[in-house]
């Protein structure tokens, strides 16, 4: 079966046939996923809902002169049976998507599913360090394309996320994700929703990628392999 995205392949100027494209294509954010990338400068001070972390007074270090979050504190806050370990309903309850309605329990799931090591379905402090590093990135990638800080994105703010990720794709495509992902039937993307749709299209895409030897934008794959690719993503 053959596949051809949309033209020069999966992002950037079109590179040689056979040459890899790139470093940072694939639709990856900033820095890559779980790495600290530098906030934008027009959020850098802001006051704003804070889309990923834990709502005001919930999860905040209590010593003010501390310059970090103190993850530990915010841990056992998030920790409400005292297990050691954040379940997936204990995450969901914990994080905000600026729009005071559940986290989106899909977003929670694949997010413990990422950072699970130990596969035991929850995630131990360590474990969370990472998730919460993760979920800070991905905040400050949201409000950078989040121009009227409505607490969610548009087709066109998506569209300007995805294309900075490397990802060049159509205007039907775009609106294909939006009417995906827009749980709220109201024609954008909230911080959550944002989330799955980038981690879903990373997932997609490297499955295409490992088959597409060559770098050259088409794949030859069989039934069952197509099948795998899309059902090995769960949203």
């Amino acid at each position: 079966m053959a596949y051809q995205p949309p033209p020069h392949g999966y992002g950037a100027p079109p590179p040689q046939y056979g040459q890899p494209p790139p470093a940072g294509q694939y639709g990856q954010p900033p820095q890559g996923y779980g790495q600290a990338a530098p906030p934008p400068q027009a959020y850098g001070q802001q006051q704003q809902q804070p889309y990923g972390q834990p709502p005001q007074g919930y999860g905040q270090a209590p010593p003010p002169q501390q310059q970090g979050p103190n993850l530990q504190y915010i841990f056992q806050q998030v920790d409400r049976d005292r297990s050691g370990q954040i379940t997936i309903n204990e995450l969901q309850q914990a994080l905000s998507n600026g729009s005071w309605k559940p986290f989106n329990p899909e977003t929670v799931r694949l997010m413990i599913g990422m950072f699970d090591h130990d596969h035991t379905g929850t995630i131990g402090f360590h474990e969370f360090s990472g998730l919460w590093k993760y979920v800070t990135d991905w905040q400050n990638t949201f409000r950078t394309y989040d121009r009227d800080n409505s607490g969610s994105i548009d087709k066109n703010e998506l569209k300007n996320a995805l294309t900075s990720f490397g990802y060049r794709l159509s205007d039907r495509f775009f609106t294909m994700l939006v009417r995906k992902f827009d749980r709220s039937n109201r024609g954008t993307i909230a911080f959550d929703d944002f989330i799955q749709c980038c981690v879903v299209l990373q997932t997609l895409t490297n499955s295409f990628r490992k088959h597409d030897t060559q770098q050259s934008g088409w794949i030859n794959v069989s039934y069952e392999d197509f099948l795998t690719m899309v059902f090995s993503v769960r949203a």
